[in-house]
């Protein structure tokens, strides 16, 4: 099973489906990185503010997986904001993670309160030309956030990650990521504490092509254009997660997915500090 890659705008790649890290410590998320490779997933998606770092690195040490065929993603949030406080951030996140570099570095939130994100991107930029993190992204950005560090600095973010599901789909930020060259990373994709799983749709189109109706909403971001980091540390819904490039969706089914946003749901702002 080969899962299908997204170009970023600095010629890296990221694998379209990764594995979310949140809400498990240490000694949890280490079985569940070794399963998870296991079964053939490709990307991490970690944070510091998650304080399971240490579980992932050994998770990752445990598979006996060659470093170089990971992507793995951390965040630094507001404590390392401001005053070149992210190049001692990363440090820390590479010594608990055990690795030399990330291949994806995001600010967490943009906190626009404080003021701070824009002299935090610019430390983001030093540690891209260091080497210590191939790419450098953000989190929880609105299109003002993003259009004033545009603005503001020289190295474009790779990605946008944001909360997105077929109840918040959010496609003015999906489509201003679009025409800056961001890709966009949904964080639950599943629909967090949300009824989602059970709408009569997507079972309906889950037994036409013999998936579960969270397989169909995985599929409905990758048609997308979109990278989806779910999460989980059911073996058989880990398995089921990436089990999603043997089948495509009409149009029309697409469509009627994206009609799935009742706004009903409570969104997470950027400044907000849900994620």
């Amino acid at each position: 099973m080969s899962i299908s890659t997204l170009p970023l705008n600095n010629g890296y790649t990221i694998p379209q489906i990764g594995l979310g890290a949140a809400s498990l410590n240490d000694d949890q998320i280490a079985p569940v990185i070794v399963t998870a490779i296991e079964a053939g997933y490709r990307h991490i998606d970690t944070a510091f503010r998650y304080g399971n770092q240490r579980g992932v690195g050994k998770g990752i040490r445990d598979s006996g997986i060659r470093r170089e065929e990971l992507f793995v993603t951390t965040k630094l949030d507001g404590e390392f904001q401001g005053n070149e406080r992210a190049v001692a951030g990363l440090d820390e996140c590479l010594r608990q993670l055990g690795l030399d570099y990330v291949d994806l570095l995001l600010i967490h939130w943009p906190l626009p309160q404080r003021d701070q994100y824009i002299s935090t991107w610019k430390t983001f930029e030093k540690l891209a030309k260091a080497g210590k993190v191939r790419s450098i992204g953000v989190s929880n950005f609105k299109p003002a956030h993003l259009d004033r560090l545009l603005a503001e600095t020289t190295i474009r973010p790779v990605v946008n990650q944001i909360q997105l599901s077929p109840r918040i789909t959010r496609p003015d930020h999906v489509a201003y990521n679009r025409a800056h060259e961001i890709v966009t990373v949904a964080w639950s994709p599943l629909g967090p504490g949300s009824d989602l799983l059970k709408e009569p749709l997507l079972a309906t189109i889950g037994a036409m092509y013999g998936k579960t109706p969270a397989q169909v909403v995985l599929r409905w971001m990758v048609e997308l254009g979109i990278v989806a980091i779910p999460r989980s540390s059911n073996p058989q819904r880990l398995a089921q997660n990436i089990d999603l490039f043997d089948f495509t969706l009409t149009t029309a089914e697409i469509a009627a997915i994206s009609a799935l946003d009742t706004g009903a749901e409570k969104r997470v702002d950027s400044d907000t500090m849900g994620h």
